[in-house]
């Protein structure tokens, strides 16, 4: 923008500049050539008419010079523009002047002829031809130039003024317009109107603006409508489970059920439910505001993961399904939050099992990628709709609206999970330096970030891939630095 002024402040003036140069160049260069020169276009006419003269008379008697009265307009030899013009004989004496009123001295010195114009006939010099100027304040012409270099002066400023103004017009118009459509903007967001956009014009630096404010309002937009979903999934969620609680209670209340351990048991239950929902959306917030805190110690990661596949086994088999756990050496120590991996895995095994039928498969492997370590969960379900594949991680989002929360969950399992995978490496939350029980670590900013996501396996079903990256030259308690 501060590019775009200055170039266009500094082509006003150079235009108006250049403007008035040229104009009062040529007026003033026609008007001091008229005062100084005037008629000396026809000097030579008169240099030719004389020798002329002179070898037709033989001698300069009864010569008359050209009047040269009137201002110059190309009419023969007497548009002179008021010239004074002496005639001299070679041996320096007056023959004949132009004006009869001109005082010119009766004789010139040698020098004094060399600056006219000498007339030849014959080869021989048979006189001087002296042009002696305008007139001057005599006939009041110094006054005439002024006059006439004031009113060019006049001209060009008036011109170059028009130039400027015309040319300031069109780029303030330029260039206030985007800023005029960002200002309507603005103040339309501001009141409230969250779908108003700027028009996107070049790529100039008020163009990026623009584009920087649409976006932003996008942003905003989309936030807001998010905002205001989750707030209605959040009172859909909790009014259930407090909808059964009070239903419950009140029952027990009028005697309708009696308040044994085995009445109560559904309240608890209900009870549990909203802790659950209550617990979740905390993790949430707190991953969203970067307060989310990770416990970070060396762990082997395989075998977690094999403890977590061994508690998960007793659920599988009443339903026939085959839940298997391979690993493909080597796989290196990690530096994780062991608790909260394990609830990443709790949040994919437990949407696997809602989501695989009877005598179905649910296979995790593990392989190590160099600086990252991959774990994938697939599963022999139908796999993700197209269409809800875009949005498995959002919050509140079911594939299958029908489900209710007990049958499908809260729909905040894999937001929350993709949230702790994403909140490692440690250091992004930590700080420079970790310190745990008994061991101190230093982490690398190249270490790559945790990820998961999901798709749909090509022999059926889904999957989701879970990366943890793996530490970088860190020591731990029983490592030996190499020199």
């Amino acid at each position: 923008m501060r590019t775009r002024l200055i170039l266009s402040f500094t082509l006003v003036v150079l235009v108006s500049i250049a403007s008035m140069v040229l104009v009062m160049r040529q007026s003033a260069a026609g008007e001091v050539r008229l005062f100084l020169y005037g008629g000396s276009a026809n000097l030579d006419q008169i240099k030719s008419e004389l020798e002329s003269y002179y070898a037709a008379n033989g001698s300069w008697q009864g010569v008359v010079l050209p009047s040269g009265k009137g201002r110059s307009s190309g009419q023969g030899t007497g548009a002179l523009g008021g010239q004074r013009l002496r005639l001299y004989d070679p041996d320096g004496k007056l023959v004949a002047v132009s004006n009869t009123s001109d005082q010119a001295p009766a004789s010139l010195s040698a020098n004094e002829l060399a600056q006219g114009t000498r007339l030849t006939a014959n080869a021989q010099t048979i006189g001087y031809l002296i042009n002696a100027g305008g007139a001057g304040a005599a006939n009041g012409q110094e006054s005439q130039l002024i006059r006439r270099l004031n009113n060019a002066a006049l001209s060009s400023g008036a011109i170059a003024g028009g130039v400027a103004l015309a040319l300031a017009f069109f780029l303030a118009y330029g260039l206030l317009r985007p800023i005029n459509d960002l200002r309507r903007a603005a103040l339309a967001f501001g009141s409230g109107d969250l779908a108003v956009r700027v028009p996107n014009r070049g790529y100039s630096e008020l163009a990026t603006l623009a584009r920087a404010f649409n976006q932003m309002a996008e942003a905003l937009q989309k936030a807001e409508a998010s905002r205001r979903a989750i707030t209605a999934d959040i009172a859909h969620e909790l009014r259930t489970p407090l909808a059964v609680q009070r239903a419950n209670l009140e029952a027990m209340q009028d005697g309708v059920y009696p308040l044994t351990s085995e009445s109560l048991q559904s309240v608890i239950e209900q009870n549990h439910l909203l802790t659950h929902l209550v617990e979740d959306l905390r993790t949430l917030a707190l991953a969203d505001a970067g307060q989310l805190t990770l416990d970070c110690l060396p762990t082997d990661y395989p075998a977690l993961i094999q403890s977590i596949v061994e508690d998960f086994t007793p659920q599988c088999t009443p339903h026939g399904i085959n839940l298997t756990f391979t690993v493909v050496p080597p796989i290196p120590t990690l530096l994780i939050d062991s608790r909260r991996v394990t609830q990443i895995l709790h949040n994919l095994l437990s949407n696997a099992l809602r989501h695989t039928p009877d005598n179905g498969q649910i296979e995790l492997r593990m392989v190590s990628s160099g600086e990252q370590v991959e774990l994938t969960v697939h599963d022999s379900g139908a796999g993700i709709p197209d269409e809800a594949l875009p949005h498995v991680f959002e919050r509140f989002y079911r594939a299958d609206a029908s489900r209710s929360r007990a049958a499908g969950g809260s729909g905040l399992g894999l937001a929350i999970a993709r949230q702790l995978a994403e909140a490692h490496p440690c250091a992004a939350h930590e700080g420079a330096t970790h310190k745990g029980a008994a061991h101190e670590y230093t982490d690398q900013s190249s270490t790559p970030q945790g990820s998961l996501d999901a798709a749909n396996h090509p022999a059926g079903g889904a999957i989701f891939t879970l990366r943890l990256p793996v530490r970088q030259q860190a020591l731990w308690p029983g490592e030996i630095a190499q020199e």
